[in-house]
């Protein structure tokens, strides 16, 4: 039995220092900075600390199929002939008690 209870003190322990330890990251993941990019300010080579790029979190990727191929066809209709629409010539005429001379319309 006490095998079992100094077990329970122990993952007890651990889950207690892994949260703070999370607190912790969190508060300097959100701590005000100027926007340097993470390569920049002396990191990999001669500069103060180690730098690690960003953990990018992103959707799945998702898989689009290719577009469908559909050949030309064989034939191609002619282009619809375009009628220009005929004027008509209205001869002179009365039209409510006034004359209306011939016109095109």
């Amino acid at each position: 039995m006490t095998s079992s209870a100094s077990l329970t003190t122990g993952l007890r322990r651990l889950a207690g220092a892994g949260a703070l330890l999370g607190l912790v990251a969190i508060g300097t993941a959100a701590a005000p900075t100027p926007a340097n990019a993470w390569w920049r300010g002396g990191g990999w080579c001669c500069g103060v600390g180690i730098y690690v790029p960003p953990i990018v979190v992103a959707p799945a990727p998702v898989y689009v199929p290719p577009p469908v191929y559909t050949p030309a066809p064989v034939y191609y209709a002619p282009a619809p002939v375009y009628a220009v629409p005929q004027r008509v010539w209205i001869p002179a005429h009365w039209r409510n008690g006034y004359w209306v001379p011939g016109h095109w319309d």
